[in-house]
């Protein structure tokens, strides 16, 4: 008899104290193959930051946080194996690609999950979780930005109902360079 990701781990939101945690899960992320198309920090510029740096960032996207959350997969032992966060965007700012933002919506970034914790469900139940806190909030929609040579990611966006959005976000450094922005709106 097989379990599901739901009675193995327990997907929540971070708690402020566990930023040691968050910052191993965060190293973890940046060491990943695709973590060079994925984020936009890299490891050696990650791991130099002081733990006041983790703090503080844990304290911003954990339970109660007011513009961002941040959603963990706990394993069965404790560990965290997996995590989003979502930012909060207000109606006339511009977002860290200098758009406009039209709408109050929410934005998903950082998504990692572990290697041996992936394909049992447990990234959609981050999902779940995240975009239920977005639309208890009043968001009017989500969106996330994958690079274009991410194919396993888009893939994975695409199962959880994002759709492409036709914007195109100027990669840094690289002149007519895009990543693809895929954006899930919901009416």
């Amino acid at each position: 008899m097989s379990t599901s990701a739901e009675e193995r781990y327990v997907v929540r939101s971070l708690r402020a104290e566990e930023w040691p945690a968050t910052r191993e899960l965060r190293l973890a992320a940046l060491r990943d193959p695709f973590a060079r198309i994925a984020f936009l920090e890299t490891y050696d510029e990650a791991v130099a930051r002081p733990d006041a740096f983790w703090r503080d960032r844990a304290a911003r996207a954990a339970e109660g946080a007011v513009g961002a959350q941040q959603v963990v997969a706990e394993g069965p032992d404790g560990e965290l194996v997996g995590t989003l966060t979502v930012l909060v965007e207000e109606p006339g700012k511009t977002d860290w690609a200098g758009f406009p933002v039209a709408r109050r919506q929410g934005h998903v970034v950082g998504v990692y999950m572990r290697p041996e914790h992936r394909g049992c469900g447990l990234t959609e139940l981050l999902f779940d979780e995240a975009l239920e806190w977005c639309w208890a909030r009043g968001l009017e929609r989500v969106r996330l930005i994958v690079h274009e040579e991410n194919g396993r990611a888009q893939a994975f966006y695409r199962k959880v109902g994002f759709e492409a959005s036709g914007v195109c976000v100027p990669l840094a450094g690289q002149e007519g360079a895009c990543e693809r922005e895929f954006v899930l709106e919901r009416g």
